[in-house]
């Protein structure tokens, strides 16, 4: 039998449970107050490490000269924060920490909510940074995002909090937060993006300078003015939030234009294209800020050559006018490496920091007619001696319902057929249709995929004559393929890059491919060589050149180009305007004095080399009026063409002497005819 538990019993138990309840608390308690205690005295005794001061990371050329483009590395101003617009400050406040004057270093609702969203997403992305924490990151710490750098940051931090005043650590934090173009501090930045010192901005300004540094490149006005200027009325927002101005005053400072200062070029700066190219390519490859490249002190080794790229930048100088909007753009390459030797975004990096190179808006024309030869040639659908009429014509596609109707330029028609060499001398487009007809446009835009383009291309005949947008680094990447023998290596900008101990943090490693055989990329470039020859749409440029070229231009209503290579060297050129307005034909001349004399001025130490002729090519005499095997008996038409062995023609020309005796034959007398068979 069970008994009753009685009233001692129950209260005995009733006040063991107290008693545990009692004690664990009393423990949790004692352990809160030893962790208080502890952090207490790692926060009162713990120094602080030595502020890390900024170091310019340099971008050097290939001979290990450092690139005048670098913009001065770190440009800081230290003032006292009554000399900062209060504007700023209030932005400032309101944009990176609106409780900064009610915490003590670290912002626990903030903290809390991060680590929530950090748990649930399995990640440490989320950021609860206090200024005070941004501060203590910047002078002691790297940008890493580890668990480890968040503790010390922390740490750090309630150490400022606890040896400067608030005002103090504003102070600090005004004169140290990096703003983009190598400009730290409030001081620095307000007369790079303004003109003016920080005590005098207005809040427009102060609204737009304070969103930077949530992204300084991409929030920068010199580079996205639109992208800062949203920014700007984020940052408005926070200020009506916070109280610091009412709704009316917020409206009307977004509606404001702000006015941007011209970034300073800087005397001997050449290749700034190229080092915005560069640094965008280094926080790809290292998977960090552009802060911490342009202040970490490391040294980026590129394939840059300074004698090439002051060449190329005369080059475009010299055929641009002073005064005016026409722009150019110029990349070189190296076709045996796909180093990039030079490049030329615009006329002029102060006015605008746009790289035309990478610009995907611009139709390349005839300049894009090799990589279709390439694909015909590939496949055997055209040869040297194929021909086709240069006349009007109407081309039917897409199962005979729809048609189109190139034209070639100024409505100028050969009017009887014409053969390859003759297609590219004079850019006719005519042949150019009949060509992709006949080997498939996806067949071209294969080839264009193999060489590096990626841009988007439709399988319609219009492709023939450049009608989709390409860029000149593209553009330049293909016909490496053709310069190198058909061995296309992928353009690289960086060798290596190294952190300021020296230890190597990325090394290039490029890829190449055979695209098309040796022997199509000789045929290709015999054939491209055809534009300088009397005749050719490149003969004005001929005796400007010293050396073996081979090259093609391209000219549409508002582009002018001229893709060419030697053996040593690939160069694209475009020449437009950046709003896509038609160029005057003076206007689009000008592409090709600038690859010309680009190419002789980069070359100028290297002896003039042929096109090595491969195995397996075939060179012979043709009749170009026939496209048959030329014979001592139609030697007015001779021409020497090349082959891929197994292409060349095999059937001879007629003798010309025994085609007009037979026609003499036929319309004589029976009697001639009978005594020119008996002397037969």
């Amino acid at each position: 039998m069970s008994r009753e538990m009685t009233g001692t019993d129950a209260g005995s138990a009733a006040s063991g449970r107290a008693g545990r309840w009692l004690w664990l608390l009393a423990t949790a308690f004692s352990l809160l107050v030893l962790a208080a205690a502890s952090l207490a005295a790692l926060v009162e005794y713990t120094p602080l490490p030595e502020a890390s001061i900024p170091q310019s990371t340099t971008i050097l050329d290939s001979e290990g000269n450092v690139l005048a483009a670098l913009q001065g590395g770190v440009n800081r101003r230290t003032v006292a924060l009554r000399d900062i617009s209060p504007w700023l400050i209030k932005a400032t406040i309101a944009a990176e920490d609106r409780r900064f004057y009610e915490h003590s270093g670290l912002d626990a609702r903030g903290l809390l909510r991060a680590a929530w969203i950090d748990a649930r997403h399995l990640s440490k992305e989320q950021g609860a940074s206090t200024l005070t924490q941004q501060l203590a990151r910047n002078l002691y710490l790297s940008h890493e995002r580890t668990w480890t750098r968040k503790l010390k940051e922390a740490l750090y931090a309630a150490k400022l909090e606890r040896r400067f005043s608030k005002d103090e650590i504003l102070e600090m934090y005004l004169n140290q937060i990096y703003y983009g173009h190598g400009a730290y501090g409030a001081e620095a930045a307000s007369l790079l993006y303004f003109g003016k010192h920080a005590r005098e901005l207005n809040l427009a300004e102060s609204a737009m300078l304070a969103g930077i540094p949530k992204g300084p490149r991409y929030y920068s006005p010199h580079l996205h003015y639109e992208q800062a200027k949203a920014r700007q009325a984020t940052v408005l927002q926070t200020m009506t939030e916070t109280r610091y101005i009412g709704a009316a005053l917020a409206a009307r400072t977004r509606s404001e234009a702000v006015a941007i200062q011209p970034l300073p070029k800087g005397k001997g700066q050449i290749a700034p294209y190229f080092a915005d190219y560069v640094r965008k390519l280094a926080a790809q490859y290292l998977g960090t800020d552009e802060k911490l490249l342009t202040e970490g002190g490391l040294q980026i080794v590129t394939t840059l050559d300074s004698r090439v790229q002051s060449a190329a930048e005369a080059a475009v100088a010299k055929q641009l006018p002073e005064n005016g909007e026409l722009q150019a753009a110029l990349v070189a390459i190296d076709p045996s490496t796909g180093y990039i030797k030079a490049m030329v975004g615009g006329r002029d990096y102060g006015q605008n920091q746009f790289n035309r190179v990478f610009a995907t808006t611009r139709q390349p024309g005839s300049s894009f007619k090799p990589i279709l030869y390439a694909a015909a040639l590939s496949e055997g659908a055209v040869t040297a001696t194929t021909r086709f009429r240069s006349e009007p014509t109407l081309f039917y596609y897409d199962d005979y319902r729809k048609v189109y109707r190139p034209s070639n330029y100024n409505d100028r028609y050969f009017n009887g057929e014409i053969g390859l060499r003759q297609a590219i001398r004079s850019s006719d487009n005519i042949y150019a249709v009949n060509t992709i007809m006949k080997v498939g446009p996806e067949q071209v835009i294969q080839m264009a995929r193999k060489l590096g383009i990626t841009a988007r291309l439709d399988a319609v005949p219009s492709l023939a004559l450049g009608t989709f947008p390409v860029s000149p680094f593209e553009m330049a990447s293909a016909y490496s393929a053709f310069a190198a023998g058909g061995d296309r290596a992928e353009p690289v900008a960086i060798v290596r890059i190294a952190d300021r101990n020296g230890r190597v943090l990325y090394s290039a490693k490029p890829r190449r491919e055979q695209i098309v055989s040796p022997q199509l990329a000789y045929v290709l470039s015999d054939l491209m060589r055809s534009v300088f020859d009397t005749g050719g749409t490149a003969h004005r440029i001929s005796r400007m050149l010293t050396r073996p070229v081979a090259a093609k231009s391209g000219t549409t209503p508002s582009d002018a180009w001229f893709v060419g290579y030697t053996t040593e060297l690939v160069t694209s050129v475009w020449v437009g305007y950046d709003k896509g307005r038609t160029i005057t034909q003076s206007e689009a001349h000008r592409a090709a004095p600038i690859f010309a004399d680009f190419t002789e001025k980069a070359l100028a130490d290297i002896a003039p080399h042929s096109f090595p002729l491969p195995d397996g090519v075939v060179q012979t005499y043709v009749d170009s009026a026939t496209g048959l095997l030329a014979t001592a008996d139609c030697p007015e038409h001779r021409v020497l063409e090349s082959f891929i062995a197994g292409t060349e023609p095999t059937e001879s020309c007629a003798p010309i002497r025994s085609l007009q005796q037979e026609s003499d034959t036929n319309s004589s007398p029976w009697w001639k005819k009978l005594r020119h068979w008996w002397k037969s």
